[in-house]
């Protein structure tokens, strides 16, 4: 179960704590330098630098809006994405707080990071060995925080000692090969001093080994494709170079233990019912999260709120519970019909289905609670043969007139869907949900992630699929349930596409999209490609293509391979610059 968020201690470089009688006693300070008094609060603060994943600025929440914007997916769907301030539709600019609460809330990762790592060899009565653990998964975090700046940003500032006054904090930026030098450096030192995923019993909400090769597999990837942000050729050696040592890292998580799951969606119903690899040992890490919004320590994201499938709200009938009260979602999160054409032409029925919903939730009286599911036209019987269909709730025998049970309705194609990756209804199904809160899990790295990658780059690096490259990449399609590839039959730009395909249906709506085709090369044209097709709206079976004007917001310039620097951070750092296009 979830250990690792029911013990966050959100702790502050200087966090003062006065006496009950302030004003006749000296207040007290907790400082670094008074903690760290045994094992106990070094695993605290630990857990503190772990904290700002599960941040409503980060993947707790507005992280979504910032990176959820691609080719496969949009923001639309149940409000008009122009007021929102996102640029997931493209819409934002350097005065939007989306960006400088994200900056913050990394830099202060970092700066916990630097605060633990210099402070953690005074803890007394603590093992060398575990000391060794915590001092690399501190590291890890500080340049797994590093990278997300420098995937969003390109150069920012970078330091590696703790913040202990205002002044002086003036920091120019970075290059970032420098920093990607460093994230390199600090995740392959530390790996060897972290548990296996076998020693944490495969439960992934700490980092493990695996987790550390994985993320710098990932690492080298988008560094090879690097080149593309700033329109030059790249280094051709260099960047094989970086697709070699991807292959090596991806390589060593294979002989970790890991497996895919018998079933595409057993790992997303074990992240939505709180529970870890039940058929396989395929999710590596997770962004945990936990609660109802009951208790006192926040630890609840918007994993199938926001992103997820169209539902009533009865947050307001405590009674309602189970079957009649499945999960609010506002459905905020749909998919672009180049997903939905992915799938179809691939005859990929088990992914489509239950990542782009066929349904939503409905109810006969307001305020009642949920009586069925309404189905896309032609939809329900195909939805009746996946393999997911009876493990949750089912509505029985439908009745659009009364909105009763699973029926269908509609007389016309969506190619538009909301995505139904992260399903509410596995969500304590005994308790009342919170309307906007869930304990779903977020998936960082799932093996799946691991073949490809190592697909991706053998390809790259042998300039043609390698027998291991078709095995990877076949692993997966098989088990989705569809044709594999016969060995010899593709060339290096084939089986590259093969494999920008297979990650598109693999990992649509897990916020890998961007980045890809940001390291690509492909990320404004793909977009700009998807205009047109929005414009006509449903005329080209986009549901909602062409309303709140959807199609500008695909109308992007290179700028978009960049965030802009927050303003706020301009205004206090006099030595900061703007990325260029902002």
């Amino acid at each position: 179960m979830k250990t690792l968020k029911t013990t966050i201690l959100f702790l502050l470089t200087v966090l003062a704590v006065s006496s009950c009688d302030f004003l006749d006693k000296e207040p007290t300070k907790l400082t670094p330098e008074v903690y760290f008094n045994n094992e106990s609060e070094a695993t605290s603060f630990l857990t503190s630098i772990y904290a700002p994943l599960a941040s409503q600025n980060y993947y707790g929440n507005s992280y979504m809006d910032l990176v959820a914007g691609d080719d496969l997916s949009h923001y639309g769907g149940g409000r008009n994405p122009s007021s929102s301030g996102a640029i997931a539709c493209n819409n934002a600019n350097s005065s939007s707080p989306y960006f400088s609460r994200l900056w913050i809330t990394l830099y202060s990762g970092i700066d916990r990071a630097c605060t633990f790592l210099e402070h953690i060899d005074q803890t007394p009565d603590i093992s060398d060995a575990a000391r060794e653990q915590y001092r690399s998964e501190a590291r890890f975090l500080r340049a797994f925080y590093y990278f997300t700046l420098v995937e969003c940003w390109g150069d920012v500032p970078f330091r590696t000692t703790s913040t202990s006054s205002v002044v002086g904090l003036d920091i120019e930026r970075t290059n970032k090969e420098s920093i990607y030098d460093f994230i390199v450096t600090e995740m392959s030192e530390c790996a060897d001093n972290l548990k296996t995923a076998a020693d944490l019993g495969y439960k992934p909400g700490r980092i493990s080994r695996s987790t550390a090769w994985g993320i710098l597999a990932r690492v080298y990837l988008f560094r090879a494709g690097e080149h593309y942000r700033d329109n030059e050729s790249g280094d051709a050696e260099q960047i094989k170079e970086y697709f070699k040592q991807a292959g090596i890292y991806a390589q060593k998580v294979m002989n970790e233990g890991h497996a895919l799951a018998d079933n595409y969606w057993d790992v997303f119903i074990d992240m939505c019912s709180n529970n870890y690899n039940t058929t396989a040992n395929e999710s590596i890490w997770e962004v945990e999260f936990a609660g109802n919004y009951t208790e006192e320590v926040r630890a609840e994201g918007r994993i199938g709120n926001l992103l997820g499938i169209k539902c009533p709200d009865v947050s307001n009938e405590q009674s309602i519970i189970g079957k009649q009260d499945p999960g609010y979602g506002y459905a905020y999160y749909w998919s672009t019909p180049k997903l939905y054409d992915l799938y179809v032409n691939n005859n990929d029925q088990e992914r489509f289905y239950w990542n782009l919903a066929p349904f939503e939730y409905v109810e006969k009286t307001k305020g009642k609670g949920v009586t069925g599911r309404k189905f896309e036209k032609n939809e329900l019987e195909n939805a009746r043969a996946q393999g997911w269909w009876d493990k949750s709730y089912t509505y029985g025998e439908g009745n659009a007139t009364n909105k009763t049970g699973d029926y269908e309705d509609g007389t016309k194609l969506n190619k538009s869907r909301a995505c139904g990756k992260f399903r509410r209804e596995y969500e304590c199904q005994n308790e009342k949900k919170n309307k906007n809160y869930t304990s779903i899990n977020f998936p960082m790295l799932r093996y799946s992630d691991i073949l490809l990658m190592v697909a991706e780059s053998e390809n790259e690096v042998n300039a043609t699929p390698t027998s291991l490259a078709y095995k990877c990449l076949n692993d997966v399609r098989k088990r989705a349930g569809i044709d594999t590839y016969e060995e010899g039959s593709l060339s290096k730009e084939a089986f590259r596409q093969a494999v920008k395909d297979e990650r598109a249906m693999e990992f649509c709506f897990e916020y890998t999209r961007r980045f890809d085709l940001i390291r690509w090369g492909e990320y404004i044209d793909n977009m700009n490609e998807l205009a047109s097709l929005a414009q006509q709206g449903d005329g080209s079976n986009w549901n909602g293509g062409d309303k709140y004007s959807v199609w500008t917001y695909f109308q992007i310039s290179e700028a978009y391979n960049y965030f802009p620097i927050p303003d706020s951070e301009i205004s206090v750092n006099k030595k900061m610059t703007q990325n260029p296009g902002w």
